[in-house]
């Protein structure tokens, strides 16, 4: 009996020396990751699949320390599933996944240092906010006095501290996500993950929350990861952006490079609103290449090609609204047609236009201090410097 009693104290305080020497081991690797400017995030040929659907394919991935970055696409995508593999939540296929430097593959998720954000709120309803900012650190053997400064401070950053004594249901949905965030920030973790946090909320609150997302990510400077199928949330928030589809980043780059120059049809489409037209007509090559569709002619010799002497033969031109001219100055531009307005939208600042042009609906903004009215002729034009075209097969940009 006495040998049995000594076996468990011996196990047990072998467990906690294990656990406080991991716990060593992992702030060592994670100050020396900072000191050699590693990724706090590093994701390493990550593939993921359910039976035969592929969720996750070979994907790779690197967000610095300090940086907002944004998984965007639309649904099923992949883009939540990767912020899981990330947290934990889902135990990956293959590959590997790093925060600060350390291998989290198999780690549990209240080991990896995280703090997580999710759509629904999370809270819990028989608590007081204050008991569900604090009932994580409890749980972790934070001191009180600590817990207390913890929540004080995060509760100033959002504005919060009327709201520390009531339950959630006292409290609006802009109020509970407010929380939520809140939850997060006490952790004081390395990385915190954003899923769709503002897709419960109305337009009003999505516009008010993103500001105070964006001002504690410059306060805090600490790493964000944050999926959205929102692009309006995306520019506004991201430091870089990784657009994906099937399980793919399409591309990952800044907001302005990859509005200005996509990397392919995909993501040109899916970024943008308005949306970008689109003319399918044929690319002919040589010295002086053009764009033809029907009786449309658009010349490119300000075009910039990601390949120069791109091979010639069937693409699409895409321009954005916004980047489309009119009256005298749409004439100045290389390419000028004169149209007829079918159809105006207004939009508040702007007046969102439709047209024909070979064929096809094409749309363009204007001041919403000029008027246009159903059948008025008008000149539209545009610089070829500011279109995009890509190869009708691939859809890769030429």
């Amino acid at each position: 009996m006495a040998t049995s009693i000594l076996g468990k104290l011996f196990s047990r305080t072998t467990h906690a020396e294990r656990t406080t020497r991991r716990a060593t081991e992992r702030a060592e690797i994670r100050q020396a990751a900072g000191s050699a400017g590693i990724p706090s995030v590093s994701v390493r040929d990550l593939s993921l699949r359910f039976g035969n659907v592929t969720v996750l394919e070979h994907l790779d991935l690197d967000i610095m320390d300090g940086e907002f970055l944004v998984l965007l696409g639309p649904s099923g995508c992949g883009k939540s599933t990767l912020l899981n593999c990330i947290a934990g939540l889902i135990d990956v296929g293959e590959g590997q996944i790093f925060i600060k430097g350390w291998n989290v593959t198999w780690e549990e998720p209240k080991d990896r240092n995280i703090g997580m954000v999710f759509q629904s709120y999370a809270l819990y309803p028989q608590m007081s906010v204050r008991r569900n900012l604090s009932f994580g650190l409890t749980s972790a053997g934070v001191p009180r006095d600590e817990i207390d400064k913890r929540i004080a401070r995060t509760a100033e950053l959002l504005q919060i501290q009327a709201l520390l004594d009531r339950k959630p249901s006292q409290l609006s949905g802009g109020q509970r996500q407010r929380v939520a965030i809140r939850r997060a920030l006490v952790r004081d973790a390395d990385v915190f993950l954003f899923d769709e946090p503002l897709s419960n909320l109305d337009a009003k609150l999505r516009s008010e929350l993103r500001v105070e997302i964006k001002r504690l990510h410059q306060t805090l400077a600490n790493t964000m990861v944050y999926v959205t199928h929102d692009q309006i949330e995306a520019m506004t928030l991201a430091d870089r952006i990784a657009v994906m589809k099937d399980g793919k980043i399409q591309q990952l780059g800044a907001p302005h490079e990859i509005y200005d120059r996509p990397v392919n049809r995909f993501v040109a489409g899916f970024l943008g609103s308005p949306q970008m037209n689109f003319l399918s007509g044929r690319l002919e090559s040589g010295p002086s290449p053009a764009f033809h569709a029907g009786d449309v002619s658009v010349p490119l010799d300000r075009y910039a090609f990601d390949k120069p002497g791109a091979a010639g033969g069937p693409c699409e031109l895409g321009i954005r609204p916004e980047s489309v001219a009119i009256g005298a100055e749409a004439s100045a531009r290389p390419f000028s047609r004169e149209i007829e307005v079918e159809i105006v939208e207004p939009m508040g600042a702007n007046t969102l236009v439709w047209t024909k042009l070979a064929g096809t609906n094409f749309a363009f903004l204007i001041d919403s201090q000029s008027r246009l009215k159903v059948g008025e002729r008008v000149t539209i034009g545009f610089d070829p410097a500011r279109v995009s075209l890509f190869d009708e097969a691939t859809g890769v940009r030429l």
